[in-house]
């Protein structure tokens, strides 16, 4: 049953939007991931499914702007001067990867007995890795922002802009056609006239994206129209993308530039929640057309050769970039990573195999394999990031640009550099008492260094490394993680082999409070409770009372509090805590109407 053409009929909308939410929730909830359960479904209602829709080309067109709005976000994340340090990996890294991958893989084509033109092409498709499922899946597990996930941002970027020169490469290899002029000046002039198309439409991006961009937004943002505002940022993104397409480039390069032109504007934050909803919902219809874009038909009839390519294709791309990443001095692991993660077609090979095919240097037949190829490649994806995942040895922590602890003296150590420890810090710099930090979590540790703090990689619950962090000759030490466990068992191995040393804890809650009072802790600090007692003080400054009265009653409230903490640690049984509780707040009662209490 084909839907197509309905006109304003909103059954093929509802179709989609069923499919997706019956099917992605499925898949996550099975742990294989919302882009295999989007290519699912998909498939299952595709034209080689369900037969619910005949066309998914018309719907990967349209959706390939959740590409496109994906790729203007992850712009917005990165100021020039950032990309500005990432050229070595872009130009560098890039290069050589699609060098080495297009070599290797233009030899898989010709040993298939394909000629060497056709299994160029085909190679060459090939290495166009799919920028959205790799974003995908680097934003789901929150990579984006690593160092090795912005390795990979600076391949895929390379990538988008390796597509032009390939189009006209295809150009060149076009058969000639008959009656054709032997001279080539006319294609080396147009060939010519399409770059300079191509660098005046990146010019007017630029002019427009320094000069023009923000006093629209401030002019937008002072007529206090939100839904104007969210019209600009769409407006921005795919005005972006069609310039670029117009310039003969990637309408994903032209929002990524808009993106990375608007990341120190003031309006940054704003844009990127406007335009958010647009690029999850296009991006995941972008996922579906690409499961309906599998063709079992072609896969029935040329199923040895389709399995063999996808393998051999994969295997080989993954080898190359491993060796890539090695070379370039990645550890394995996160070499293996990107290997897994890299290692299919992606959305530009049916831009090339499209162009290929117009021009004559492939056949409607190795364009249909191909494009089964790479959609199968896609589909696999997700699933092979999955099985790495469960079955591949823990990756080792990347310490590139950190240092770990050695031997250090100070009168105060923090452990975690979180909210807590940031601001706990500030009193102890303010007097200039020596300091020494270390966490555990490297990227916040490369952040940190980012405002001037020097924090160092170590375990806090290992004894050797608060010995080495200055542990043993301390006057103080803050433990401010976020985890509850760790944070108690830190307590009780600084009170045993640190007792010189007051161990300052920060607590999630009552339970934890009483946990660290058991382990020995000299002070621990209720997260919620300070600030709520500060809120309830001027609740009650709000009501009318008098600073001194607001003070008495917020004293009455922590006395009472404390005293309460007290009895709990002293019964040790959270069983009986709502008993003990309630006795104390008849008690209470009692108290504040004048009746004689009895201890």
């Amino acid at each position: 049953m084909a839907v197509e053409g309905g006109g304003g009929d909103l059954l093929p909308v509802v179709m989609l939007l069923g499919a997706a939410v019956v099917a992605v929730p499925l898949f996550k909830r099975l742990g294989l991931g919302s882009v295999l359960g989007y290519l699912a479904a998909g498939l299952a209602i595709g034209p080689f499914g369900l037969g619910w829709f005949n066309d998914p080309q018309t719907i990967l067109h349209t959706a390939e702007l959740g590409v496109v709005m994906f790729l203007f976000i992850i712009g917005l994340e990165m100021r020039p001067s950032h990309l500005w340090s990432l050229r070595r990996a872009i130009f560098g890294l890039g290069s050589l990867q699609a060098v080495v991958c297009g070599t290797l893989l233009t030899l898989v084509g010709v040993a298939f007995g394909f000629s060497l033109t056709v299994s160029f092409v085909s190679a060459m498709g090939f290495v166009l890795t799919s920028t959205a499922i790799v974003m995908q899946l680097l934003g789901e597990r929150g990579d984006v922002a690593a160092p090795r996930g912005q390795k990979i941002v600076a391949v895929l970027l390379f990538e988008d802009l390796l597509i032009v020169p390939l189009l006209a490469l295809v150009a060149f290899l076009a058969p000639p056609v008959a009656g054709e002029l032997p001279g080539e000046v006319a294609a080396a002039g147009s060939r010519w006239a399409a770059v300079g198309l191509a660098l005046g439409a990146v010019a007017v991006l630029v002019v427009v994206g320094l000069w023009l961009l923000n006093p629209l937004f401030r002019v937008l943002a002072n007529a206090k129209a939100r839904e104007v505002m969210t019209a600009a940022a769409l407006l921005v993104v795919l005005g972006a993308a069609l310039l670029m397409q117009l310039g003969g480039l990637s309408m994903a390069l032209g929002a990524f530039l808009a993106g990375v032109l608007l990341s120190e504007s003031t309006f940054r934050h704003q844009l990127e929640a406007d335009v958010e909803p647009f690029r999850g919902l296009l991006l995941g219809l972008f996922f579906l057309g690409v499961g309906m874009s599998l063709d079992l038909a072609v896969v029935a009839r040329n199923g040895p050769l389709i399995v063999a390519g996808v393998l051999s294709l994969m295997a080989v791309k993954a080898l190359c970039i491993y060796g890539v990443a090695r070379l370039a001095k990645s550890s394995h692991a996160d070499a293996l990573d990107r290997a897994v993660l890299m290692a299919q077609g992606g959305e530009f090979a049916f831009v090339l195999f499209a162009a290929a095919l117009a021009a004559g240097v492939i056949d409607p037949v190795v364009n249909a394999n191909m494009t089964a190829i790479v959609v199968m490649s896609m589909a696999l994806t997700p699933l092979t990031v999955l099985l790495h995942q469960r079955f591949a040895s823990r990756a080792e922590v990347s310490m590139e640009g950190v240092e770990a602890v050695s031997e250090h003296t100070a009168s105060v150590l923090i452990i975690g550099f979180g909210r807590v420890g940031q601001i706990a810090s500030q009193g102890v710099l303010a007097r200039g008492a020596t300091l020494t930090i270390i966490d555990n979590d490297t990227q916040m540790i490369r952040d940190a260094q980012a405002y001037g703090f020097k924090v160092y990689y170590g375990d806090g619950s290992r004894e050797d490394v608060l010995h080495a962090a200055g542990a043993h000759t301390a006057s103080a030490i803050l433990v401010c993680l976020d985890d509850k466990a760790a944070a108690t068992r830190i307590a009780e191995i600084a009170k045993e082999v640190c007792p010189q040393a007051r161990v300052l804890v920060r607590a999630f809650d009552r339970e934890h409070a009483v946990a660290l009072a058991k382990a020995g802790a000299d002070c621990f600090v209720r997260e919620t409770f300070e600030s709520a007692m500060v809120m309830g003080r001027q609740a009650v400054l709000a009501t009318g009372a008098s600073e001194e009265e607001a003070d008495e009653l917020m004293e009455r409230v922590r006395r009472r509090d404390a005293e309460r903490f007290d009895l709990e640690v002293a019964g040790g049984l959270f069983a009986g805590r709502a008993l003990i509780l309630g006795n104390l707040a008849k008690r209470d009662a009692a108290r504040d109407s004048g009746q004689t209490v009895t201890p």
